[in-house]
């Protein structure tokens, strides 16, 4: 028994529900809402019953929400205040010496989160070596108050060196916490790693989405109560989910939750077909931009190099690449006369013009619909039907104003450079960190990846791409399938041929302990450690697993063989630790599927265009596909939440799990 178990992912067009119920799977999908605990509510409603059962009977609940992700990209997060050492205010203005644009004369950086007026200084120093100035209690009370009188709604404190002597920091938070009304992030609690800038910069972004995140997670755990439905698990950006009351006191960690999950389900569901391969590229397009990762060994490749809107956040993520190009994104024409996709976006108010909203301007999913991958009869999550001569005319507009030959030549276009910008994202986390794509399996999901997903294999060499059951919610179904995890890291810069080796045991088994302290289950627990190396003398590092006790020798030889994968070679330079890592996981069992055809077969045929022309497509429902048919290819599979275009020269083979395996046909 799976028990009953509910994963709602908000997105920026649809709120996705997927529910366990024993070996069964219900969907749901329903538009995303303003305040977005309305429509996971909605939601686990339509969900529960399309089920048929009360939502008082669900045993847990799990939830990805973009509430973080959207302050920081729409910049409408909290009113926060900065302090921190003595002459080190303007670190989060200065930033990096590097520039995304060196020769760019015009070239602007992001405003910082905290303005100068609201950044205060503290008297007080710090040194790797320990407290060399102990703080003035009474400054830090003054400060308390001018913060006090500012309408400050939450505080960063971020003191130099904070993450190696803590103890000024300690007392800084202390006392502000006292004396104010309203939450404090400290670095040495966010963020205990080196690099002033990047500390700074995470811990400024936990405090300025922290009062959204609390009083989101309130308002839900409230409704969720009121509907009968256990408190929510939460998602966090390195693909683990946790308590309510952990996220509201770590908000930065739910960044980039939503693509998070989605990576877990994909792996989750197509674990099986890694065998004869390196791993698997994700790529999850919904209705604002698509997210494409790598999943190896098993596990999905993870990040500490983590921005958003140019901000740096150095918490442990999930690496995920995005683009703005979604089935909502728009098309426009730029001043050069060429096609673009994105980033803007139509979103669910108003959406595509096909949706019948008001919608003016031309998106993916118009062009999706003109070209016949979407029937005009086509009901969007069940919740949206479709205006097809409302897509027609925006993109005979596009066509006009690009000077092609009408609104089909338009929507090639508009298939095509999405198509690019989307391959564009999968060489980035493939071929250029030294993997072949070709070695890969390709996993789409999404509301719209499946629609894309075979032209881009096609393109990269790719001759098999997974489509797993539900791929429309795969985000939702990952959260079912998410493991609870936690992470923790401290700074130890060393050469590991001067290292103690004893020493380093004790951080790590520092670190081991505070975790296994907090999390749910400590004798389910397994705890993986790792480290951060570099050459001498570089300024990044590569992360590798380590053994307990720790060996400097193997580490070392791990982070060469690291090195010359990620970048063609080794050098002989000493080796240095920076970063002591670890995660605490308590697994949980992904809910067991089984896959029934409902009977029938071919749905219907529509003209659908493809690379050659203009094809009789036969229309199937894969609700009806039967376990280990085969369809070839040109046609359209049309499920509950997503439909997969299958191009000619392929064929889609359906699993007894009921997943979609097109690979191409023999010729």
């Amino acid at each position: 028994m799976n028990g009953r178990k509910i994963g709602v992912d908000v997105g920026g067009t649809f709120t996705d529900v997927a529910l366990s119920l024993n070996d069964e799977l219900v969907t749901a999908k329903v538009p995303s809402t303003e305040d977005q605990s309305e429509g996971v509510i909605h939601g686990i409603e339509k969900a529960c019953k399309e089920a048929g059962i009360d939502p008082e009977t669900v045993d847990e609940f799990s939830h990805a929400m973009t509430v973080s992700v959207n302050a920081l990209l729409e910049e409408d997060g909290a009113k926060t205040a900065l302090v921190t050492t003595e002459g080190f205010r303007d670190v989060l203005e200065i930033g990096r010496q590097t520039r995304p644009s060196v020769y760019d004369l015009d070239a602007e950086k992001p405003t910082p989160l905290v303005p100068r007026c609201r950044r205060f200084e503290v008297s007080e120093r710090a040194s790797t070596d320990g407290i060399e100035q102990p703080v003035n209690e009474d400054e830090v009370q003054a400060i308390a108050e001018e913060i006090s009188q500012a309408d400050v709604e939450s505080v960063a404190v971020a003191l130099l060196h904070a993450y190696a002597h803590p103890k000024n920091e300690k007392r800084v938070a202390t006392i502000l916490r006292s004396e104010l009304d309203v939450p404090v992030s400290a670095s040495h609690e966010v963020l205990a790693e080196f690099r002033e800038y990047e500390r700074t910069s995470t811990t400024a972004v936990d405090a300025y989405v922290r009062p959204a995140i609390d009083r989101y997670v309130s308002h839900l755990t409230d409704r969720a109560h009121d509907l009968g439905v256990p408190q929510p698990q939460i998602m966090q950006a390195n693909g683990g989910i946790t308590d309510a009351r952990t996220i509201r006191e770590n908000a930065v960690t739910t960044v980039l939750s939503g693509p998070a999950a989605g990576v877990v389900g994909a792996s989750a569901m197509a674990a099986d077909d890694t065998d004869d391969r390196e791993g698997l590229v994700t790529f999850d397009m919904g209705g604002t931009s698509s997210d494409v990762s790598l999943v190896r060994d098993g596990e999905a490749e993870r990040t500490t190099e983590g921005e958003i809107n140019d901000r740096p956040i150095k918490t442990p993520m999930v690496d995920v690449e995005t683009v703005g190009a979604g089935g909502g994104s728009i098309a426009w024409i730029d001043a050069g006369g060429a096609l673009r996709i994105g980033p803007r976006s139509a979103g669910a108010e108003p959406g595509p013009a096909c949706y019948g909203k008001g919608g003016t301007e031309p998106t993916v999913t118009d062009a999706n619909l003109v070209l016949g991958y979407i029937g005009a009869s086509t009901s969007l999550g069940g919740e949206l039907s479709l205006d097809e001569e409302a897509a027609h005319d925006v993109l005979a507009n596009l066509a006009d104003e690009a000077g092609l030959d009408g609104a089909l030549e338009a929507a090639r276009g508009v298939y095509r450079v999405a198509n690019a910008n989307m391959t564009r994202a999968i060489r980035s986390v493939t071929v250029e960190r030294g993997y072949d794509p070709r070695k890969f399996g390709l996993v789409a999901f999404g509301g719209a990846g499946p629609m894309h997903a075979i032209p881009i294999a096609d393109g990269l060499d790719i001759d098999q791409v997974i489509i797993p059951r539900a791929s429309g919610v795969l985000s939702a179904y990952g959260l079912l399938a998410a493991d609870e995890k936690r992470d923790a890291v401290r700074t130890y810069q060393c050469s590991l041929t001067d290292i103690d080796s004893d020493d380093v045991d004790t951080v790590y088994d520092d670190l081991s302990e505070t975790l296994l302290v907090e999390i749910s289950d400590r004798d389910a627990a397994t705890v993986r450690y790792s480290a951060d190396l570099r050459y001498a003398g570089q300024s990044f590092e590569l992360t590798v697993d380590i053994d307990r006790p720790f060996d400097a020798v193997a580490a070392g030889k791990r982070f060469e063989t690291a090195h010359e994968s990620a970048y063609g070679y080794q050098a002989d330079e000493p080796v240095e630790l920076v970063n002591c890592r670890v995660t605490a996981t308590v697994p949980r069992d992904a809910p067991s599927l089984e896959y029934t055809s409902s009977g029938g077969l071919q749905k219907t045929t529509r003209e659908a265009v493809f690379t050659g022309g203009v094809y009789e497509t036969a229309v199937y429902d894969r609700d009806r596909l039967p376990a280990a048919g085969t369809v070839e290819g040109p046609s359209i599979i049309e499920g509950p939440e997503s439909t997969i275009v299958v191009p000619p020269a392929w064929n889609v083979q359906t699993r007894d799990d009921g997943a979609l395996i097109a690979e191409v046909s023999d010729k």
